[in-house]
């Protein structure tokens, strides 16, 4: 697979990045067997380099464990793996019957966790993903959904303190990347505004976008900021590009229930009506037309895809490398589908 580079981190990157929360459980347990098979297929499928995208937050680690275990049974070569790991939530002892940090979304946990955005506590998460990497290690490093942190507070003070706490979590990984044990830090948010703020202060090697640079929704204030990271030397990746799995069917819309019930609801149903048409007309399944979209965008290197089925990893793949004809984006564009940005 060809190879591009991530910014100015010295690491190369395919055109997909594999999201790993189905290794640590989401929303159904796989088999150890069926989690090895999808790292078998994603390596197959991505040779000479394939690119991991996890959390300790996933599965309260098990996702790293996973990943780890699968790694060093396929005995894969260190140099042939690249595992981003967003830092921000440790193990914590599984008290009852579920963990309690997001409650109804895990199976099968043997284990909670705890957020700790702070200096300490992101060396301390650092420290903990690889070790359940288990030999292999985390290569780009980011504070796990500062967006969604800073959200939590109820006054002006709070949220400042709050931003204080995740400006010492960046202290730490500067830290880190100086030692020489990451080769870049970044960010990821589905607020893609918290990143400008972030960006003011903190020198970052990459960026991921979620839910944010989509073929239903690409703000003119977005392709701006995108364009100027680019122009930075900072890598880029795109994750989410199915809007929470409306664009492909869903009934989830930014990761919220929606339906026809309002005009702007109304207006997306519509849109994603339109937009099927279009691809039944030219053959194209939509999913494969997010995806190219979402790699078309300025400065992204790869967009971030899951899956919890191994069948399913050669489509991802291909849905990355295989480019759309210039007719289908001149028709999106003609018929208003395309608003702000169009690939041609």
């Amino acid at each position: 697979m060809k190879l591009t580079p991530l910014g100015n981190t010295g690491i190369q990157v395919p055109s997909i990045v594999f999201g790993t929360s189905a290794l640590g459980n989401l929303f159904t347990a796989l088999k150890p067997s069926e989690k090895e098979a999808i790292v078998k297929e994603s390596i197959r499928y991505t040779q000479p380099q394939t690119f991991f995208d996890s959390a300790g937050k996933y599965g309260a680690g098990l996702a790293l464990e996973s990943l780890g275990n699968a790694l060093n049974a396929l005995d894969v070569p260190k140099d042939q793996v690249v595992v981003s790991n967003k830092l921000g939530w440790v193990r914590t002892p599984l008290v009852g019957d579920e963990p309690q940090f997001e409650k109804g979304v895990w199976r099968d946990l043997k284990h909670d966790a705890v957020q700790k955005i702070s200096y300490d506590g992101i060396l301390e998460c650092f420290e903990e993903g690889n070790e359940l990497l288990q030999g292999y290690s985390t290569q780009l490093a980011s504070v796990h959904d500062p967006d969604e942190y800073l959200a939590k507070a109820t006054t002006a003070e709070e949220e400042k303190a709050l931003f204080e706490d995740i400006l010492e979590a960046y202290r730490a990984l500067e830290d880190l990347k100086k030692k020489g044990l990451v080769k870049g830090i970044g960010v990821g948010a589905k607020d893609w505004k918290v990143i400008p703020r972030i960006y003011e202060h903190i020198k970052l090697d990459w960026v991921m976008f979620a839910n944010s640079m989509t073929i239903i929704s690409h703000p003119k204030e977005l392709l701006q900021f995108m364009k100027k990271l680019s122009d930075d030397g900072v890598g880029i990746l795109n994750s989410a590009v199915f809007q929470s799995g409306f664009l492909v069917g869903g009934d989830y819309y930014d990761y919220q229930l929606i339906k026809p019930d309002s005009p702007e609801n109304k207006a997306r149903f519509e849109w994603r009506e339109r937009f099927f048409a279009l691809c039944k007309e030219f053959e194209i399944p939509p999913a494969h037309a997010c995806v190219q979209f979402g790699l078309s965008a300025p400065g992204v290197a790869c967009v971030a895809l899951s899956t919890s089925e191994p069948a399913k990893v050669k489509r991802n793949v291909e849905a990355t490398e295989k480019a759309l004809p210039a007719e289908f984006w001149a028709e999106m564009h003609n018929r208003g589908l395309l608003k702000e940005y169009s690939p041609l």
